[in-house]
């Protein structure tokens, strides 16, 4: 059940006393982003400078991501998600002061990122892809993020301009079917013996739901937290907002800020962002905005 805080190495996260700000570091050349850091020449400075930064305006936490998980995206082999993370992994850790973050689904490389220094453990599939990876956030002590994912290759479509998206997915109630499969996840975790202060749940905003989809989640999001574990909420730049504004992904920070905001007012506790600077502002003006509310009329 869900605990009033995470105690990780050198930071405390204390749910319900603000949002928490996630930025992303994807070292990927094909980022549905926009914003990838190829493995070129010099791509490990850039990247640790893209973390640095991010740490400086505000984020409270780093996630580095090898791997693209865009829709139609083709999986990296161990391999070579090692050699894209774990140098960023090292040289953030010896140079930023906030938890590093291994955005991943494949237990080797959360092993050896860890070992590098992350201290989070974010898993796109759930544990539901490697099971192994549930053993390796509990005898590391990593926090672990559950998502939730219905990701298809099937289901997914390209445009030039937008992006990828799903269509066509089947839910046969969104937000029910949703809550059953994180707590599914939950269950792996806990059986790997993941303590529960250390889990998080995702209810996946982009990973196997329609544009339409996607917008009654973020309405509904307070409905998760039934499940009693702190919530992120991963809306930046996603097709649903794309689809929605008719932008591209670099035109959608006003699209992202309105998803945040609103994510946070139903109770996402994080938030996972690219535009870290203006996402802390939205953050701070709605925290005033939802706990103080909150306050005002405890």
């Amino acid at each position: 059940m869900r605990a009033n805080r995470l105690q990780l190495p050198g930071a405390t996260f204390e749910w319900g006393r603000q949002t928490y700000i996630m930025g992303i570091i994807n070292v990927t050349p094909d980022s549905f982003s926009g914003d990838g850091i190829a493995p070129d020449a010099d791509w490990v400075q850039r990247a640790v400078s893209q973390g640095q930064a991010q740490a400086a305006a505000g984020a409270h936490m780093l996630d580095v991501g090898g791997e693209s998980t865009r829709p139609g995206s083709q999986p990296v082999p161990v391999e070579e998600e090692l050699r894209r993370v774990l140098p960023v992994i090292a040289g953030l850790a010896a140079s930023v002061s906030v938890p590093i973050s291994i955005d991943t689904y494949k237990a080797e490389t959360a092993r050896q990122a860890v070992q590098a220094g992350a201290t989070i453990i974010n898993d796109v599939w759930g544990l539901r892809m490697d099971p192994l990876l549930g053993r390796v956030a509990a005898e590391s002590g990593a926090a672990l993020i559950l998502m939730h994912n219905r990701s298809r290759p099937k289901d997914a479509e390209q445009t030039a301009r937008l992006g990828g998206r799903y269509i066509g997915v089947a839910y046969g109630d969104l937000l029910a079917d949703i809550g059953r499969e994180l707590a599914e996840s939950v269950a792996l975790a806990q059986a790997a013996g993941v303590p529960d202060d250390h889990i998080l749940i995702d209810p996946g905003i982009g990973f196997g739901k329609t544009v339409e989809q996607n917008l009654e989640l973020v309405d509904r999001l307070a409905e998760l937290r039934a499940l009693g574990y702190p919530m992120l909420v991963g809306p930046s730049r996603k097709s649903f907002v794309g689809y929605t504004l008719n932008l591209p992904p670099e035109q959608r920070l006003e699209g992202t800020a309105a998803a945040v905001a609103l994510a946070i007012d139903r109770g996402a506790d994080v938030v996972r962002v690219h535009d870290v600077e203006a996402m802390v502002r939205v953050a701070r003006i709605a925290d005033a905005i939802v706990r103080g509310r909150e306050t005002r009329h405890a």
